[in-house]
C-alpha cells in the first residue's frame, strides 16, 4: 500500500455524513499514527443538494455509487447505504471482487451476507471491516478477533439495542407508558421517527447476535430461526411490577455453546436490580463474555450515534492503514464450519406471566390448573384487584419450565373468555 490512501464513502446519512467530517479534520493525526496519507476522492449519495455540514465538491461527486469502484488506484471504500441486499451488497461484492478493501457498519448485510463476503475478502487478500456493526463504539468484534484470540468464548449476551434500554429506563424512571417514552425517544434521534420496528421487535440485536456467535464460536452465521422478541408489548405495569420483585426489564441478546450446540435468543429479560447488566440504564450498550482463561469480561459504552459509529469505523480505518490485512471472522474460511442449532422446545428457565381478567371467582383457579397440567409450578403469585372495573391483574412467577410447555399453555389460555388479553411473558435471567 502506498503512503497516499484513496478513500470514497458511500452513502451521505447521518454516519456518512458525520464520518466525512471526521476524514477531513483527522487526516493529520491519521497521518501521524500510521504514516499514510487519506485522501478523499469519491462520494455518493441519493441528493447532492441535501443540507449537510460540509460543502459536497462536485469533481468527486457520483451519483451511482457502482461507477466509484472504476475509479484506478482506489484503495479503501466506506459502505454507509444500509440494508442487506440491493445497492449496499452490490457495491461491498463489487469492491472486494476489485481488491479494495470495504469498511462498514452494516449489521443487516454483514449478518445475512457475511459468509460469502468474506470468502471474498480472503480470496482477494483484501479487508472487510464491520466493527462499527455491533455496539457502536465499543471495540467488541476486535477485542474478540484479537485480545480475546486464544480463548474459548461459551457465551456472550448483553445489551445491544441503545434505543430499546432508553425506553425501557425511561419508563421506569419517568412513569410514563410506552408510547410516550417513545415518542421521546424519536424526538430526541434515539429511535427512527417514521418507523422503528426493526428496534424495538428485537431485530437489530438479533443481526448483531448473529455477527457475535460467529466470531465467539469460529462458525459460520446461522441460518436457523431464533427466538426472537421485541419489547413492544411491555407496559408500564409490567416495569413497576418488576421493580416490586426487585427486578429490573432489559432487552437482552444472548449467544451460547450449550452441549456443542448453538443457541442464539433476543427478548426481554426480568434481571436482577443487584446484576451489573440492571444498572446499564439509557441509550448505553454492554457485551459481557464468559470464556476461559479469562474468566468474565465487562465492554460498555455508546452502542449507536453517528459519533461512536463513526469512531469504530476510524479504528477500522487505521487498522487497514497499519498494514493488518486479516480475516474478517477472524480464522480462515475454510476453518469456519457450520453449527447445529440447540433445540428451543427444550430450553428450561422460570417465567414471569401477567394475566389480565375478570374479577370473578373460579378464574385463578382455571389458570393455575392449566399451568398445572402442562406441570408448571408456581414459585410466586400476586393479584392486583380493579375493583372499579370488576378486573384484575394476576402476575405467575414460576419455577423452571421448558418453552413447550409454556407455549401449550399459552394456547389454552386463548380460549378462556375470562382472560381479556394474551398473557404477558417475560423470562427470567
Amino acid at each position: 500500500m502506498n503512503n497516499k490512501i484513496n478513500i470514497a464513502v458511500i452513502g451521505l446519512g447521518q454516519i456518512g455524513n458525520y464520518l466525512v467530517n471526521e476524514l477531513n479534520k483527522k487526516g493529520k493525526d491519521i497521518e501521524i499514527k500510521t504514516g499514510k496519507k487519506i485522501n478523499l476522492i469519491a462520494i455518493s449519495a441519493k441528493n447532492i443538494n441535501k443540507k449537510r455540514k460540509f460543502n459536497i465538491n462536485k469533481k468527486i461527486f457520483y451519483k451511482n455509487p457502482l461507477n466509484i469502484l472504476k475509479i484506478k488506484k482506489l484503495d479503501i471504500i466506506f459502505e454507509c447505504i444500509g440494508l442487506s441486499d440491493g445497492i449496499s451488497k452490490k457495491v461491498v461484492e463489487n469492491a472486494l471482487r476489485n481488491k479494495i478493501h470495504v469498511i462498514t457498519p452494516n449489521k443487516a448485510l454483514i449478518s445475512k451476507h457475511g459468509d460469502y463476503l468474506s470468502k471474498l475478502a480472503e480470496k482477494n487478500k483484501v479487508n472487510l471491516e464491520f466493527e462499527a456493526s455491533v455496539a457502536g463504539g465499543i471495540p467488541i468484534l476486535r477485542t474478540i478477533k484479537e485480545g480475546l484470540a486464544t480463548n474459548k468464548i461459551n457465551k456472550v449476551y448483553g445489551i445491544l439495542n441503545g434505543t430499546c434500554n432508553y425506553i425501557l429506563s425511561e419508563m421506569e424512571s419517568s412513569k410514563e407508558s410506552f408510547s410516550n417514552v417513545l415518542k421521546r425517544a424519536q424526538s430526541l434521534g434515539y429511535a427512527e421517527p417514521g418507523n422503528p420496528k426493526l428496534d424495538l421487535n428485537g431485530y437489530d440485536a438479533f443481526a448483531k447476535i448473529r455477527i457475535l456467535s460467529s466470531l465467539s464460536f469460529n462458525k459460520t452465521i446461522s441460518k436457523k430461526k431464533c427466538l426472537m422478541e421485541g419489547i413492544e408489548n411491555i407496559e408500564f405495569k409490567d416495569i413497576e411490577i418488576a421493580n416490586q420483585l426487585n427486578f429490573r426489564i432489559k432487552l437482552l441478546g444472548i449467544t451460547e455453546l450449550i452441549k456443542n450446540k448453538l443457541f442464539e435468543r433476543v427478548h426481554p429479560c426480568l434481571v436482577k436490580k443487584d446484576s451489573y447488566i440492571a444498572n446499564v440504564s439509557g441509550v448505553m450498550n454492554a457485551v459481557i463474555l464468559q470464556g476461559e482463561p479469562v474468566g468474565e469480561s465487562v465492554l460498555q459504552g455508546e452502542g449507536a450515534g453517528p459519533g461512536a459509529t463513526s469512531s469504530a469505523l476510524m479504528s477500522d480505518l487505521l487498522s487497514i492503514l497499519r498494514g493488518n490485512i486479516k480475516f474478517p471472522f477472524g480464522v480462515s474460511n475454510k476453518n469456519r464450519k457450520s453449527i447445529i442449532s440447540y433445540d428451543l422446545n427444550k430450553y428450561s428457565n422460570s417465567l414471569y406471566f401477567r394475566f389480565e381478567v375478570n374479577d370473578k371467582p373460579g378464574v385463578l383457579s382455571q389458570i393455575t390448573q392449566t399451568l398445572a397440567k402442562r406441570n408448571i409450578s408456581v414459585e410466586r403469585l400476586i393479584q392486583i384487584p380493579d375493583h372499579k372495573n370488576k378486573k384484575a391483574s394476576i402476575i405467575i412467577i414460576t419455577h423452571k419450565t421448558n418453552e413447550s410447555d409454556a407455549n401449550k399453555c399459552l394456547k389454552l389460555f386463548k380460549s378462556n373468555r375470562d382472560i381479556l388479553k394474551v398473557p404477558t411473558r417475560i423470562r427470567l435471567f
